[in-house]
């Protein structure tokens, strides 16, 4: 039996939403594990709701916006890049694999590009796991 990983992706809508909606389009294949909020910016993403996704059983949270330079609200790419920093400590400090946090930038061109970064994420996510046989985790 094979472990599906319940994966949650905070999309920037001026990007990677886009990118999403793109590679739909275009019919590129990616694998299906992916939920999708879409958010205004990836710099908005409160880490709150990251480490709530965890607590509820989420496996891996992805975090997707727009390349530097390219943010519709100047610095927002920026602030998301520092958030998911400190998030990944916070993670570490409490048992959780920060390699379940994934930050990267798709451009609203960048259909294919999406769907080899959910691809890869959703791999990667397989290899570590489900969240809840983690060792050290405690609710």
């Amino acid at each position: 039996m094979s472990f599906e990983p319940k994966i949650l992706g905070f999309l920037c809508n001026w990007c990677a939403y886009a990118g999403a909606d793109l590679a739909g389009v275009s019919r590129f294949q990616y694998a299906s594990n992916l939920r999708v909020i879409r958010v205004m910016c990836s710099g908005r993403v409160d880490p709150v709701l990251i480490f709530k996704a965890f607590q509820k059983g989420i496996d891996g949270v992805a975090v997707l916006g727009c390349h530097h330079g390219d943010c519709h609200y100047q610095t927002g790419n920026y602030e998301a890049e520092n958030k998911m920093q400190m998030t990944k400590h916070i993670l570490e400090k409490i048992g959780i694999d920060p390699d379940r946090l994934y930050l990267d930038w798709v451009s609203a061109a960048e259909g294919k590009r999406f769907s080899e970064v959910v691809t890869n994420f959703t791999e990667q996510i397989q290899k570590l796991g489900p969240l809840s046989k983690m060792k050290d985790y405690k609710e």
